[in-house]
C-alpha cells in the first residue's frame, strides 16, 4: 500500500457548528459522531475529524479541488450565505475569481478562521 493522508483533526470552538458548515457549503452529507469528534468525509476517502478546542485556535489552511458542477454549486452557496471571498489567500483581491491554470479558485474563512479553498484544476 502507499502512504496516503486517512484523516486530519480541525480544531475548532464549536465542532457542531464548524462541521455543519463545511458539509453544508459543500454539499457533503452530515457529519457523523466518533468518540469526542465529528467526522466528515471526502469523496476520496480523507476525512476531516472536528475537535472542539479552547481559544486560541491557529488558522490552518485546507483546500478542496472540485469538479466544474460542484465548484459552481458550492460557490453558489457561498454567495448565499453572504460569505466574504477573496481570489488569492493573502486576502488582497476580494471578489474575484482566481483562474490559474485554466481553472477556478476562490478562498473564504471558517467559523473558526481556517482559509479554506475550493478550486477546479491543480
Amino acid at each position: 500500500m502507499s502512504t496516503r493522508l486517512n484523516h486530519t483533526i480541525v480544531w475548532c470552538r464549536d465542532k457542531q457548528v464548524s462541521a455543519n458548515f463545511l458539509t453544508g457549503l459543500l454539499g457533503l452529507p452530515a457529519p457523523e459522531p466518533f468518540g469526542p469528534m465529528l467526522i466528515v468525509k471526502l469523496d476520496n476517502g480523507v476525512s476531516l475529524d472536528f475537535y472542539d478546542n479552547d481559544p486560541p485556535i491557529a488558522s490552518q489552511h485546507y483546500a478542496f479541488l472540485m469538479g466544474d458542477e460542484d465548484f459552481d454549486a458550492t460557490f453558489a452557496r457561498l454567495l448565499a450565505n453572504g460569505q466574504p471571498w477573496w481570489a488569492d489567500p493573502g486576502k488582497q483581491r476580494l471578489k474575484e475569481i482566481n483562474d490559474y491554470a485554466g481553472g477556478r479558485r476562490v478562498y473564504f474563512d471558517d467559523p473558526d478562521g481556517h482559509l479554506l479553498e475550493i478550486f477546479t484544476r491543480e
